[in-house]
């Protein structure tokens, strides 16, 4: 194989001879920075794109893309691009259509295998297809549960779920899963053994009914293509150049079957940020990433640092974040360089209790929309779904629209269904008139009207009518000679793939549902210990810096303005004993009045955190849980630890929650080996926030009283 080394950043058209001059669309390198140029133009063959936050690698990757077209590499319809979001595949296929570049496949990976697999079925299978299990597979599991008089509460049947989801797509079958498990240390709902069983049962009930789920998409056509030559044949025949975006991300169900397309060829071009990895939970790892010059010695390896996302006070700010990151590999060690004009410095601010801190982001947003800031442009993230509710009711009172990102899916609302029924009606017969003019009088029949109602739903129903409108606006844009059939046809393949258009509200959206996106205005709220980190990280430092990823996933989200603030008390008048998250230590200006650091805090970044019985220096994260180092003897109190898990067990069953819901195992052996005797002794236990001090505070500190007394 001929050794493929860096390219030049100019790229010259000479490189790829005349005939690519003569076929190379004028222009399409133009715009270009160097560096995304050299990812673009490289030749063909194994190229890895390090893309940190921000630095352009959707535009990279289909001018990529593109460039292998039009210079004669490939054919359009021989590119397969897969990535993560129906959203992000529905970018790449805009972004290539304005390109020029038809018939070219950009799909999530699910969305791929279904397709492959709809089509190969009848010679690999030979009977009718099976149906895909619509919606979630949370019943079938409650099924298999109950069979084997398993707990089927809701919450417990989500962790049950996620456990054997997690399962398939790190290939791990039933009879491997409980040492698989055990090894990696899995906060289980059920013992493992139990979790196998559920697993078998699960796949027997869903074989039975002649069903698949999402994971047996990717499981089957890698079946398909793995032991059927004729089929992988016809396969490989028909594709020939890859494309995978957001690569840190991939499960090794996925490598699986992007190794199965690949058949022993390079023709690949990977795209990633190890920084952004979130998903670890999910079977994810960055893994494949960081190891893709060890598959392929003569890659081309291009780094894109050059963030155009966001203001300098941005970038700088989300340099801190994951420059304090631990163990960082050096496939990870991109540092943005910001290439938009200064912005205004992030705010930081602490509040007494969740409403006031609520209050106050609906407040600083109104005055974003005052200022003209769209409200489609500003988001409001948190850690977990449940911390909507109160920017939920904040917006409302506020008179200020919202949508919550993960409710109603757009193209599921009636309004939107009866509007595509009347423009499919109507592009069948081939109607008289100018594009986008034509879609708002065909809209105008089921209620978009003129001017928008006050409010409430009927503005909702609104909103949603004109994001069509929008939708119609940017295909003239890009497309020309743009026509209602193929604008119904570019209606129904983002219905299919649920890429819904642009609606005017405010964004409310959990960390993990940010990513890939980006606002003017971000809100980074709740940022306290035990939600950000979130409790159950604690005591293991890759989940924690798991969390530290997502938070800095959050900040990149931004473009000009963010804030970042948390509470110390979850209800007005509650006890102020929350701590802000570890991770803003270090952030915020020195002279800031949120950076008095209270005596219940955490040690800020560069104090060092001693052991309570050898003075030593203190590094692991469950070391610092329980004030002492692994090296020193355990001091704790056996009885205490013992009633304490007792006491954790019965509050566990009564709540219907797991175990380590309650409290961690790290964080009991903490309260058994120091043994706090009040609310600040309890909540100097790192994983201890007001919360859960709120909640179980009282209850544990009877149970250290009465194991004393006893």
């Amino acid at each position: 194989m001929p050794r493929r080394g860096p390219v030049g950043p100019l790229c010259e058209d000479a490189a790829v001879g005349s005939a690519a001059r003569s076929t190379s669309r004028p222009g399409l390198l133009e715009g270009l920075d160097p560096e995304q140029r050299a990812a673009a133009c490289a030749p063909r063959g194994p190229v890895c794109v390090l893309a940190g936050a921000g630095t352009g690698k959707t535009r990279t990757i289909t001018h990529r893309i593109a460039y292998l077209v039009r210079s004669g590499h490939v054919a359009a319809g021989q590119v397969l691009a897969v990535t993560f979001t129906a959203r992000a595949a529905g970018e790449m296929r805009a972004r290539l259509r304005a390109l020029g570049v038809e018939g070219a496949q950009a799909r999530t990976f699910h969305a791929a295998a279904l397709r492959q697999l709809r089509y190969f079925w009848p010679r690999v299978v030979g009977d009718r297809q099976w149906d895909l299990i619509d919606g979630n597979k949370l019943r079938l599991v409650g099924q298999a549960a109950n069979r084997l008089g398993m707990p089927t509460e809701a919450e417990v049947l989500r962790d049950l779920t996620g456990e054997i989801e997690w399962a398939k797509a790190s290939l791990v079958g039933p009879d491997d899963y409980p040492a698989v498990a055990s090894r990696l240390g899995r906060d289980l709902p059920e013992p493992g053994t139990r979790i196998a069983e559920l697993y078998r049962m699960y796949e027997k009930l869903k074989n039975e009914a002649q069903l698949l789920d999402f994971d047996d998409l990717l499981l089957h056509t890698t079946a398909a293509l793995e032991e059927h030559s004729a089929v992988a044949q016809e396969f490989r025949d028909r594709y020939r150049c890859f494309v995978v975006d957001e690569y840190q991300d991939v499960t090794p169900a996925q490598q699986r079957l992007l190794d199965a397309w690949l058949g022993g060829r390079d023709d690949l071009t990977v795209v990633g940020d190890a920084n952004q990895t979130i998903y670890s939970f999910g079977g994810a790892s960055p893994r494949p990433l960081l190891d893709f010059t060890r598959r392929f010695p003569e890659a081309t390896v291009v780094r894109l640092e050059r963030d155009y996302r966001s203001t300098p006070q941005v970038v700088s700010l989300a340099n801190q974040v994951i420059g304090a990151a631990r163990g960082r590999p050096a496939g990870s060690r991109l540092r943005l360089v910001g290439q938009r004009p200064d912005g205004p410095p992030p705010r930081f601010a602490e509040y007494d209790d969740e409403a006031a801190e609520a209050a106050a982001v609906a407040g600083r947003i109104r005055d974003l929309l005052d200022a003209d800031v769209p409200a489609s442009e500003i988001a409001v993230l948190y850690r977990v779904n449940a911390q909507s509710e109160a920017y939920e009711q904040a917006l409302s009172e506020a008179g200020i629209p919202y949508l919550v990102r993960g409710g109603e899916r757009f193209f599921a609302r009636r309004e939107v269904r009866q509007a595509m029924s009347a423009l499919r009606t109507a592009a069948a017969g081939e109607p008289d008139g100018e594009f986008v003019p034509l879609v708002r009088r065909i809209l105008a029949g089921v209620g978009l009207t003129e001017q928008p109602p006050p409010g409430g739903a009927a503005k909702e129903r609104w909103d949603a009518l004109l994001a069509l409108v929008e939708l119609a606006e940017e295909l003239a844009a890009t497309t020309e000679g743009a026509t209602l059939a193929r604008y119904v046809a570019e209606l129904e393949q983002r219905a299919s793939a649920q890429h819904p258009p642009t609606v005017e509200g405010i964004t409310l959206a959990s960390l993990h549902a940010a990513k890939g996106l980006e606002w003017d205005a971000v809100f980074l709220v709740g940022l306290a210990e035990g939600t950000l980190p979130i409790q159950r990280a604690d005591g293991d430092d890759s989940a924690i810096e798991e969390e530290r990823r997502l938070f800095y996933v959050g900040v990149t989200r931004a473009r000009q303005y963010l804030s970042l603030s948390w509470a110390l008390s979850r209800s007005p008048g509650g006890r102020p004993h929350r701590r802000r998250s570890r991770f803003l230590y270090g952030l915020i200006p020195e002279d800031h009045p949120a950076a008095r650091v209270p005596r219940t805090q955490p040690r800020a970044a560069g104090s060092k955190s001693r052991c309570r019985l050898c003075g030593s220096a203190l590094n692991a994260t469950l070391e610092v849980k329980l004030g002492r180092c692994t090296n020193c003897p355990a001091d704790v109190d056996e009885n205490l630890l013992a009633r304490l898990k007792e006491w954790r067990g019965d509050r566990a069953r009564q709540l219907k929650v797991p175990a380590y819901v309650v409290f961690t195992d790290a964080t009991l052996l903490a309260i058994a080996e120091q043994r706090p005797t009040d609310d600040r002794a309890l909540v100097a236990i790192s994983g201890i926030g007001a919360t859960k001090l709120e909640r179980f505070g009282a209850e544990v500190l009877a149970v250290v009283r009465e194991a004393h007394e006893s």
